[in-house]
């Protein structure tokens, strides 16, 4: 089999049948010699909005692969892209290895480990997944908040309640991302997403493909433990030997992985005092913003194209005079802004799509860099930093989803009514003045940037962008440290994904916790 890149296709006419006469153009071959085909990757040239091009890299069998081979710069062999999970250990385990947190990080630490015969078991302070949709859908409706089990707590993490982005930075020589979109596939998500340019799950789809995980795992001996919180921890000479559940009932562990999500804040502040090693990390703070998708699909797209392709996202960076980035960030096409406080007082949004991706409204969070110079130095003033933005939030709105104008925010005046555009928010919301909410540089870095982003991407800015607030949730406070073995300073405990400080989305936190599943599996039998 051979891998051939640069098989261009125009958005117009993207067909199994023209990239197969690309494929045939390119290496001056007929059809017939051409056994079978498997796009391998995807990716959209959008540069000239007159000729928008879809560019493949395929995998093919054809005849003469060997003359191809020779004539062709551009097109060789195939690799070998299949995943090897490491597993060498050879020490004895003593107690099951316990999973805290069924999100991505821990869900894929929970599957490989059960695979391979280490009979997990999963610790979750929420719900089961379907039960958790139910929660959420009443909290949305009546403003009824479960503080265990929401958008950002419960069977299948913050995630689930997304628009279950699928890309990543990540470097990957393993093979694990390829893995991971198997697995994906084998559950429930549409075989596109292998190689799509922009592969996306939907919350819809991913709330059957967690529970198909769940039911896998089970399977393979895992255990799940639901509305189960982690309260405390037991140490003995710098060693976990059992850990507390809701205050009440003991489990013996000797491996304990900590996939506690980034919104954990009793359980840092637990951890925190039982000694293990944390930091405070940077993150980033800001407002969502919607926009009509057909004033974005056009931006990106053209006119010409903006009714062919799918709803488009966007990414958008600036660094502000006063020396702050600001960046968009979770940006879901077709999507909603949802509601997505965990505890009572406090007020925190995110963004969300399901899989059609059919909202009329484009929305992203615009966000601005904080430091410790923010918020200080201890690995907790990060999260009081937090706490006290999402009050405010909480107060204005008195509980609802405080929103505004984009005109009305830069004249510090509050909204009376929508003008052209309307908010697809999961949840209550009422108009508000979002400057009461922001420290002065970080108002100032959010309103500069939206005249910059305007030039980017045409109506930007226009007045009756609709603003929401606040996005605080974008990544991690705190980062607990790990080894090079990925145990943290009390031995036995193993931080993992995104909660932990060492992912960032689905696919990340996925990767983590393989990562985590295989030091467990390279040092116990």
């Amino acid at each position: 089999m051979i891998r051939i890149n640069q098989i261009k296709v125009n958005a117009l006419y993207n067909t199994k049948d023209n990239i197969i006469n690309s494929i045939c153009k390119k290496l001056k071959i007929k059809k017939e010699n051409i056994k079978k085909i498997n796009i391998y990757k995807q990716s959209l040239d959008a540069r000239d909005k007159n000729n928008i091009m879809f560019v493949y890299e395929v995998d093919a069998i054809v005849d003469n692969e060997k003359d191809i081979l020779k004539k062709h710069k551009d097109v060789f062999l195939s690799p070998d892209t299949t995943y090897q999970f490491q597993k060498n250990g050879n020490i004895k385990l003593t107690h099951n290895p316990v999973i805290i947190g069924s999100g991505p990080a821990g869900l894929f630490c929970a599957y490989f480990l059960a695979l391979n015969g280490y009979n997990p078991i999963i610790i979750e302070r929420g719900e089961k997944v379907e039960d958790r949709v139910k929660t959420v859908n009443v909290f949305w409706k009546e403003n009824k908040l479960n503080v265990n089990s929401n958008v950002s707590f419960g069977e299948g993490g913050a995630g689930t309640f997304s628009d279950g982005k699928l890309n990543t930075l990540v470097k990957d020589k393993k093979n694990m991302i390829k893995k991971i979109y198997e697995l994906f596939v084998k559950f429930g998500a549409n075989e596109d997403i292998m190689y799509s340019y922009k592969p996306h799950i939907g919350t819809d789809v991913l709330v059957n493909i967690v529970k198909n995980m769940r039911n896998e795992i089970i399977r393979l001996g895992g255990k799940f433990h639901y509305n189960s919180c982690l309260t405390n921890i037991n140490i003995e000479n710098n060693h976990i030997k059992s850990i507390i559940i809701n205050n009440q009932y003991k489990i013996d562990c000797n491996v304990l992985i900590l996939a506690i999500g980034h919104s954990a804040r009793d359980t840092y502040k637990m951890l925190y005092d039982s000694k293990l090693n944390m930091e405070s990390k940077p993150f980033a703070i800001g407002v969502r913003v919607e926009h009509s998708q057909d004033m974005i699909n056009e931006s990106q797209y053209g006119l010409i194209y903006k009714d062919v392709l799918p709803n488009a996202p966007y990414k958008l960076t600036y660094k502000s005079s006063n020396k702050r980035g600001v960046y968009s960030f979770c940006m879901c096409p077709g999507g909603y802004v949802v509601n997505a406080s965990s505890s009572n007082g406090c007020l925190a949004i995110n963004g969300m799509s399901y899989s059609d991706r059919n909202s009329k409204n484009a929305n992203s969070a615009i966000v601005v860099t904080v430091t410790q110079e923010d918020f200080g130095l201890n690995p907790l003033d990060a999260i009081k930093y937090q706490i006290e933005l999402e009050k405010k939030a909480y107060n204005l709105g008195n509980g609802k989803i405080p929103i505004q104008l984009l005109k009305d925010f830069k004249n510090n005046t509050i909204s009376k009514s929508f003008d052209g555009l309307n908010p697809k928010i999961k949840g209550s919301y009422t108009f508000s003045n979002l400057n009461e909410i922001f420290p002065e540089s970080i108002l100032f870095s959010l309103k500069e940037s939206f005249k910059y982003f305007g030039t980017k991407i045409k109506g930007f800015d226009n007045d009756n962008t609709i603003l929401s607030a606040i996005e605080t949730r974008t990544s991690s406070p705190v980062r607990i440290t790990r080894d090079e073995n990925f145990e943290s300073n009390i031995k036995g405990i193993y931080p993992c994904g995104e909660g932990a400080g060492y992912a960032g989305g689905i696919v990340s936190s996925a990767m983590d916790g393989i990562r985590v599943a295989e030091k467990i599996a390279c040092k116990y039998k």
